[in-house]
């Protein structure tokens, strides 16, 4: 089992490969840089190392048994981050797993976070696949991601033809493929992903990234800002990114008085950065003040304060003393829909409760044309006029 919380980090990730490549001297402007860990990328951790397990019962269950699996388990619900609902959402990863292994003609050959040497096309770079299956003449890498803000595709995606080729490169003695299936099951919005590309369109790719990688790790490309600024270290108080929001959110010209349905939505994509980066901006400026260093024209104070009990049940007694009634002390509540699938987790909520559920359209929301969610209007069709 591999320990997914120690982990190293190469410089020019895989995983930041659609940062890096799209603005190459910011690998090395990141170095700068702590590399922190969020609340949500630790629950995503502990998700991975049951989802691995899970794969590996089930590709071999002689070398990882049933019983530990469930040692594994019970250890990792001992975790402050532990939810049910990981259950049922590894659960669906590893439907996604067992659904490729049996696409193939023949049983293919299953690697579980196969640990790739990156270095013949990224200077000091190494990776870890969570899924290698190779069977016929083709090479599929499938990628688990517990995230739930961004959803991620497959298509194109820099990360996953990198591990392609770290596959490529490890096995191309061993095994003979063609054809590279690139999937990502991201089962806590239910997008599952998948791709394929030739291995001759595959090595054209890595030549690129061979290519940009060499110029990265030297520091050297212009600053290039973008979506992929979401996850950059430098991206609070990064220059180009400061110059570019400027310019998009003052920049004024002589145009006629009403936008176009075009213009609308350029003016959307172009401005899409502009508030995070100001609440970026502002996040370091407090970070900054509370160090003791000067912003200028602003500084940090404490904000409203909130009242807490020093000890609640004391409190309550000394009030029931003076008379009032201990029932009004206290409100029965139900919990929400989603409290309750989050406690019994996502096949025991199923099961139980689902005759129950009905399923409400939600409020239309502007998504990008990309989004794979069908669009909807206010039009009426002859159909429904006619009902």
């Amino acid at each position: 089992m591999i320990q997914h919380s120690e982990r190293a980090h190469a410089v020019l990730s895989a995983s930041g490969a659609h940062r890096w490549l799209n603005c190459l001297p910011s690998a090395i402007l990141e170095t700068q840089f702590p590399d922190t860990t969020s609340e949500a990328a630790k629950e995503g951790t502990l998700a991975h190392e049951l989802a691995e397990a899970k794969v590996r019962n089930y590709v071999d269950e002689a070398k990882f048994s049933k019983r530990k699996l469930t040692a594994l388990r019970n250890k990792l619900k001992k975790h402050p981050l532990w939810q049910n609902e990981m259950e049922g959402y590894t659960d669906e990863y590893l439907d996604v797993v067992k659904k490729i292994a049996m696409g193939f003609e023949h049983t293919p050959h299953i690697l579980i976070e196969e640990k790739l040497d990156l270095s013949e096309i990224i200077p000091q770079g190494f990776g870890t696949a969570d899924c290698i299956m190779v069977g016929d003449d083709t090479l599929h890498v499938i990628d688990f991601k517990y995230g739930k803000g961004v959803p991620v595709s497959a298509k194109y995606n820099e990360q996953m033809q990198i591990y392609a080729l770290g596959v490529y490169i490890k096995y191309k003695m061993l095994f003979n493929f063609s054809q590279i299936r690139l999937t990502i099951a991201q089962p806590r919005i239910d997008n599952t992903s998948t791709w394929e590309i030739s291995l001759t369109d595959l090595l054209t790719f890595g030549e690129t990234v061979k290519i940009a990688a060499g110029q990265a790790i030297e520091g050297e490309g212009d600053y290039t800002p973008g979506d992929w600024c979401r996850f950059c270290r430098a991206r609070k108080n990064c220059r180009a990114r400061a110059d570019e929001n400027v310019k998009l959110a003052f920049e004024t010209q002589k145009m006629p008085p009403l936008l176009s349905n075009d213009e609308v939505g350029e003016y959307i994509r172009q401005g899409e950065d502009v508030a995070k980066w100001l609440s970026d901006l502002q996040d370091y400026a407090l970070s900054e003040c509370l160090a003791g260093r000067d912003i200028a024209g602003y500084k940090a104070v404490e904000g409203r304060s909130s009242r807490v009990w020093t000890d609640m049940d004391e409190a309550f007694a000394a009030i029931i003393t003076e008379g009032t009634d201990e029932a009004m002390l206290y409100e029965r509540k139900p919990l929400t829909l989603a409290q309750v699938e989050k406690l019994l987790g996502k096949k025991h909520f199923a099961d139980v409760c689902m005759e129950y559920v009905d399923r409400k359209p939600g409020k239309p929301t502007l998504v990008k044309e990309s989004d794979k969610r069908p669009a909807v209007t206010n039009k009426i069709t002859a159909d429904e006029a006619f009902k």
